[in-house]
């Protein structure tokens, strides 16, 4: 992958519009998940990221332009970022709400999973590859290797939470052992939960604890096919500005649980629903990436 000036990094931000929550109970998807169902079109109001020089691409909220049900996906921003419902755990009425700026919203569900099992939904958006449905010029893959240089790849998110329901507000981050894959990914999931709601935990189990960038995370770790790594703050918050994706790689690694000789192809931002969440919102969204791929 050629090296592109950090001055030139692509960066695209998204807001969501308000919208009105039909009442139930919603639950998510997880991340480790299979793609998503059919692309929509893109709504008219969204940007075009046509050209690497525009480093600070950016995007307003606006009008509802869709609803997304059960698997269904959606291209926004000029195809910059996807967003995806990924109801992959569960079969009850569960949609979000896109805005024209490409923000979204869980604005129905009917989920109701157990506590003690896995979520019903990942309702996200996406910069990379899910499951060989990647985003046009996103900059990645970008090699594992890269990101031990501070600031390489950073992302900023802004949510609105609500206060009832079970579910995680969690970065859902793939790595692979190749610079593409068609499938599952079968390198390392790294998620960073920056808050939860409800009795439930990151997959696998707490083996210890980690300060990053002067905040306190638990760090949880599983194997199932490939390294499932959570860092999960221990005070929560609604929003993170500029995190620096490398800083969490760099502490992985010293565990053994990533490889330099890896690639990240894939950040994600949503939530996984166990039971509620309507009313749960990706109010702004950014990844700053090196450039172009």
């Amino acid at each position: 992958m050629r090296t592109v000036p950090r001055s030139s990094a692509a960066r695209v931000v998204v807001a969501v519009l308000t919208v009105i929550v039909v009442g139930g109970v919603a639950a998510g998807c997880s991340g480790g998940s299979p793609p998503a169902g059919a692309v929509q079109t893109q709504g008219p109001a969204s940007q075009s990221a046509s050209s690497p020089s525009a480093s600070a691409t950016g995007a307003s909220g606006g009008q509802t332009v869709g609803a997304l049900c059960s698997s269904q996906r959606r291209a926004v921003v000029g195809g910059v970022y996807m967003v995806q419902n990924n109801e992959w755990g569960s079969g009850a009425p569960e949609c979000v709400a896109v805005a024209s700026g490409g923000g979204f919203a869980v604005s129905r569900s009917a989920i109701a999973n157990s506590l003690n099992g896995s979520p019903g939904g990942y309702p996200s958006i996406y910069r990379g590859c899910h499951w060989g449905t990647c985003t046009p010029r996103s900059g990645l893959p970008v090699p594992v290797s890269r990101l031990l240089s501070p600031g390489t790849v950073t992302t900023s998110w802004a949510t609105t939470q609500p206060s009832t329901g079970s579910y995680d507000v969690a970065y859902d981050i793939w790595f692979n052992k190749a610079p593409t894959t068609t499938g599952q990914p079968d390198g390392a999931e790294l998620m960073i939960w920056l808050n939860h709601q409800g009795a439930i935990e990151p997959y696998g189990s707490q083996v210890a604890t980690a300060t990053i960038s002067g905040r306190p995370y638990q760090v949880w770790f599983g194997q199932r096919g490939w390294n499932t790594i959570s860092y999960s703050m221990v005070t929560g918050t609604t929003s993170v500005q500029d995190l620096d994706i490398g800083k969490f790689v760099a502490d992985a690694m010293s565990r053994g649980w990533i490889q330099k000789s890896w690639y990240l192809i894939d950040v994600e931002a949503g939530f996984e629903l166990w039971q509620g969440g309507a009313g749960l919102a990706t109010n702004s969204f950014a990844v700053n990436v090196p450039g172009e791929s």
